[in-house]
């Protein structure tokens, strides 16, 4: 499986920093690593519409008009995606709000017909859990070690379109027929501390769903996908500005992380920016 190759090689870049000597830089500092996961309900329709929510599909050949933002279309919530929602939320013991609301949130970008996301920050569907998970990675740690991260909140909201770029071509495609497909955030608090307590939650969290029926889990299709919230800072001093680490397919992080442990006391982002890694063959 492509997740475990690269964790595995991760593992092993990891060891070679150490034992190249950052290990004495690493002991000043601490990272703090909060995650953001995406994951794709296993419904047979979209969020609001009555289109086909499948993988692999003739291209635009899954959109309705909603779907496409035609003038005059409304939303209607497929009912099926709050259960699943639901019955991960409980799952992970989340409390149930008994009022959720949704909130528009404006980007523009080609994939994104409406000019704006469907997505439920104010009020989500749930709040307030906990994922408990069993960290070890041999030649790494002497022994596993139990850990937990806190659940902020989960959301229901919509999922955008598809960009496809042809650089010999010089052109960019668009395919809508993942354009409004149902998925639930999960917005995890700041408490991880290295990589492999991340990878560890992914691959604990990949077990849940699967098990509830909720998602595939299958992060070749973009089912499952995280993003890292990365920062650094001394022990017992406040959070620094964070990293936003954008992951296609897999979880990766900490080529970036050592590298930002190699500076001195007086180093701080200027601001909050985000990193794109694409994990090819």
């Amino acid at each position: 499986m492509k997740f475990m190759k690269v964790c595995r090689r991760l593992s092993y870049e990891h060891k070679s920093l150490v034992a190249r000597g950052f290990s004495t830089v690493s002991d000043k500092w601490q990272s703090v690593v909060g995650l953001e996961v995406h994951a794709q309900l296993n419904t047979e329709s979209k969020l609001f519409s009555g289109a086909q929510n499948t993988f692999g599909g003739v291209v635009n050949n899954c959109v309705s008009l909603f779907d496409a933002a035609v003038p005059g279309t409304l939303p209607v919530l497929n009912r099926k995606c709050v259960e699943l929602g639901i019955m991960t939320a409980l799952a992970l013991s989340c409390k149930v709000n008994e009022i959720s609301t949704f909130d528009r949130k404006h980007y523009f970008y080609a994939d994104l017909p409406t000019g704006y996301q469907i997505t439920q920050q104010r009020n989500p569907l749930a709040s307030d859990g906990v994922i408990n998970f069993q960290v070890f990675t041999p030649g790494i740690h002497k022994k596993p070690y139990r850990k937990s991260s806190k659940i902020k909140q989960i959301q229901l909201e919509q999922d955008s379109g598809k960009s496809l770029h042809d650089a010999e071509l010089k052109r960019s495609l668009i395919d809508l027929n993942r354009a409004g497909a149902p998925l639930i955030e999960l917005v995890f608090e700041p408490d991880l501390e290295d990589g492999e307590e991340a990878a560890a939650l992914v691959k604990e969290l990949v077990l849940i769903v699967q098990r509830l029926g909720a998602c595939t889990g299958r992060m070749e299709e973009g089912a499952l996908r995280v993003d890292a919230n990365v920062s650094i800072r001394r022990p017992g001093d406040p959070l620094s500005t964070r990293t936003e680490v954008n992951i296609y397919i897999i979880f990766i992080y900490i080529n970036l992380l050592q590298k930002s442990l190699q500076v001195d006391s007086s180093w701080a982002f200027s601001s909050s920016p985000s990193i794109i890694f694409t994990i090819m063959n």
